[in-house]
């Protein structure tokens, strides 16, 4: 077997994780844009593309410079025969199979488990401005 046979596998799987969560933020994402303003909309989404395309960058810079380091020290090791025969430095190209299944799969179940949550007050504050205005709504009545 092949280092991309064992690939495919896992990406595949990371694959239909990934579909889901698009689906699941195109759902959320529609109620969304119902509810607020289209430039606002528009202005997250290039910030997050912009975060991730970022994130990718550095993710795969740092992933070539790494596996090069533990290939050079003889760390791992790969089989010439299972490997495609594309290199970046001396770390076949199958190796970053794993960076990108991490780029796709991370964001994804963070997604599918509801993803950011509107940050929400202390209960001390909560029940102090809860006082406060009804402190105030009784002082507008007398």
């Amino acid at each position: 077997m092949t280092y991309w046979a064992v690939n495919a596998v896992f990406l595949a799987i990371v694959a239909v994780v990934g579909v889901l969560a698009l689906v699941t933020a195109a759902v959320r994402g529609r109620a969304e844009r119902a509810s607020s303003s289209p430039g606002a909309s528009t202005r997250r989404r290039r910030e997050a593309v912009l975060g991730a395309g970022i994130a990718t960058g550095v993710l795969l810079v740092m992933t070539a410079v790494f596996d090069n380091v533990m290939i050079g020290i003889g760390l791992v090791g790969y089989d010439a025969a299972r490997i495609s025969g594309v290199f970046v430095g001396i770390a076949p190209l199958e190796d970053f199979a794993y960076a990108v299944a991490a780029l796709v799969l991370l964001p994804s179940v963070w997604v599918l488990l509801g993803g950011p949550k509107a940050p929400r007050a202390p209960k001390a504050a909560t029940s102090a401005a809860a006082a406060a205005a009804a402190a105030a709504s009784k002082e507008a009545r007398s």
